[in-house]
């Protein structure tokens, strides 16, 4: 069963006013604790006085006990208070009444407390507050004053009032006033949220985000980033499926029709003739294929790839290896030239299987127009050279035809064509647009020049940074 959890607001309101209002309860209390406690000392502070005013009137008698001296009206007038009733008791060493009011008990205990201290003690069904004073001059006895707290209770009960409601009113605007913060603060969000999922599957254009949240802001930011890395992605495949499927339509339509044109022929040389073309045309689509394959390869290693120092020397080895046995084939004669004083092994940054890509595809180009016009023989050279302190030059040479200036330009582009040959014309255009991309991608800089008089032969480089040995 699915669970759905709490809005992030209504999270921020709970984890923000719940501590707010449990924080404020607490302050509350201990407040009126604090009141209640400096208020009770106020009254308490009285009710003594008025306990050590009735104990200095206790005399001695002439019977050698103790008296009162103080008439019911004298003691009215000591004990007067107009909003409280006052009771009073005063009792000999022995616990017999020696005064006062009858039903106000001497508290349990009380001979074994030190004095003066106070109680509550129940009198005529009511509580009430008692100060017990014990004095032994003119001889031991105890002196009990209690009064009703009818307006100590009332005083406490304005003082809450007065302190707590005005405290929850602003409580309550406070959590208003949060509420609504977090509401404003929380609605860029929302907005975003609701942006993303009204979102059209084809719509992939930036989100418009209008936000003064850093956080917020920077969501924006990253789901933007992230549309646009999809853009790239989808653009990438319309773009690799558009050109696969408009390259291979020529390569299997010529196949078909060597097919067909065979089957209407009963001679078997002319069925070895187009089982041959056939057999050249697949090898055209396969290495169509590749050359689109790598395309696709280029667009995915930004985000995919990460630089690696590499061993120049040992990549362009490797490289040389696979191309030989073709080269042979053919009659190129491929080798290696690593300019003189060159320290191996050279470190460069870079993804292997991109620089693998660049090399394969130069070596591949020259191996299939690289072919003079005067019939001399082939060469095709991989240069490793330093042009200068702290950077390193990967190089393929042939001896072909050579290129011109406006051709350079057109041949970086896809799907660009050169003029040099019935060989040349049949490419796909795709391979120095392939080393271009790489490059860009290695941050490598890619350069073609004629090293021979009057334009013949091309040489194509890259040059990277040289990095530190490693190990």
């Amino acid at each position: 069963m699915r669970r759905f959890s709490t809005s992030l607001r209504a999270r921020l309101l709970r984890h923000v006013i719940l501590p707010l209002a449990l924080t404020w309860l607490v302050g509350a209390m201990l407040a009126l604790a604090v009141a209640r406690y400096f208020t009770q000392q106020a009254f308490d502070r009285a009710l003594l006085d008025d306990a050590y005013a009735v104990a200095s009137h206790v005399r001695d008698a002439e019977d050698g006990g103790l008296t009162l001296g103080l008439s019911a009206v004298e003691m009215g007038n000591l004990l007067f208070d107009q909003n409280e009733n006052l009771y009073f008791a005063v009792y000999q060493d022995d616990g017999r009444l020696l005064a006062g009011h009858a039903g106000l008990q001497l508290p349990v205990g009380a001979r074994t407390v030190v004095t003066p201290f106070f109680t509550e003690t129940p009198f005529q069904n009511r509580s009430v507050r008692a100060v017990v004073l014990e004095r032994s001059k003119p001889a031991n006895f105890t002196v009990v004053v209690a009064q009703t707290t009818r307006v100590q209770d009332r005083l406490f009960q304005r003082l809450l009032f007065f302190s707590l409601v005005p405290q929850l009113l602003l409580l309550i605007w406070l959590a208003w006033w949060l509420r609504r913060a977090i509401q404003k603060d929380v609605q860029p969000l929302m907005d975003l949220e609701r942006a993303v999922a009204q979102r059209d599957v084809r719509d992939l254009t930036p989100l418009t985000i209008s936000t003064r949240t850093l956080d917020v802001q920077k969501l924006g930011e990253s789901i933007n980033a992230l549309l646009t890395r999809i853009e790239q992605s989808v653009r990438g495949q319309k773009e690799f499926a558009g050109n696969v499927a408009h390259e291979m339509r020529t390569p299997l339509a010529g196949i078909r029709a060597l097919a067909e044109y065979g089957l209407t022929q009963s001679d078997p040389q002319v069925w070895r003739e187009q089982l041959r073309s056939i057999a050249q045309s697949q090898e055209r689509a396969s290495h169509l294929i590749d050359q689109l394959l790598a395309l696709a390869l280029a667009q995915e290693a930004q985000q995919v790839l990460q630089p690696q120092p590499l061993a120049l020397d040992e990549v362009v080895r490797d490289s040389l290896m696979r191309h030989l046995h073709r080269a042979d084939a053919l009659g190129v004669d491929l080798g290696v030239d690593f300019e003189e004083g060159l320290d191996l092994p050279l470190f460069i940054l870079a993804q292997r299987a991109l620089l693998e890509g660049a090399l394969d595809n130069l070596i591949d180009n020259a191996l299939r127009y690289g072919v003079p016009t005067d019939g001399a023989d082939r060469h095709v050279t991989v240069a490793v050279s330093q042009p200068e302190p702290g950077a390193v030059c990967l190089s393929v040479i042939d001896n072909g035809p050579g290129i011109t200036e406006a051709q350079r330009e057109r041949l970086l582009r896809r799907w660009a064509q050169g003029s040099a040959g019935e060989a040349l014309k049949q490419g796909s255009g795709l391979g120095l647009a392939i080393v271009a991309e790489y490059a860009r991608i290695m941050g490598a800089q890619l350069s073609m020049v004629s090293p021979a008089s009057q334009g013949q032969g091309l040489k194509v480089s890259l040059r990277f940074a040289l990095q530190p040995s490693v190990g």
